[in-house]
């Protein structure tokens, strides 16, 4: 069956960083548009950053830009996330997210990572 399974979230002080990772199985990981989300408690889940693989084409939302990087290994079936300069902010349970670029509903979510930024 699909798999998603992230690991690397934990607790780290404002201004250091963290390296998020998700493993994918099950389907055919090098088709499919990966991307992170986060969800802060009582707010909603909002995307973080979007690769596509043909192409690499990556996409950032503004509140992370220049600070966090995604990248991907096909051959890994892994998707990474890199975080430096971490915020207060910045504390939420990260999800990892694969999607068909031609089927939307075909669609998996990993159980999620929770990151804490804290003094």
């Amino acid at each position: 069956q699909v798999q998603l399974v992230e690991s690397g979230g934990g607790l780290v002080q404002p201004g250091g960083s963290l390296r998020l990772s998700c493993a994918g199985s099950g389907f055919t990981f090098s088709s499919y548009v990966m991307s992170w989300w986060r969800q802060a408690p009582g707010k909603v889940r909002e995307l973080v950053a979007r690769m596509v693989s043909t192409g690499g084409r990556i996409s950032y939302a503004d509140f992370v830009k220049g600070r966090f990087t995604i990248s991907r290994d096909n051959a890994k079936n892994t998707v990474y996330l890199q975080m430096n300069s971490l915020k207060s902010e910045d504390t939420a349970v990260y999800y990892c997210n694969a999607v068909h670029p031609l089927r939307t509903s075909d669609q998996y979510w990993g159980q999620g990572t929770q990151v804490t930024v804290s003094s």
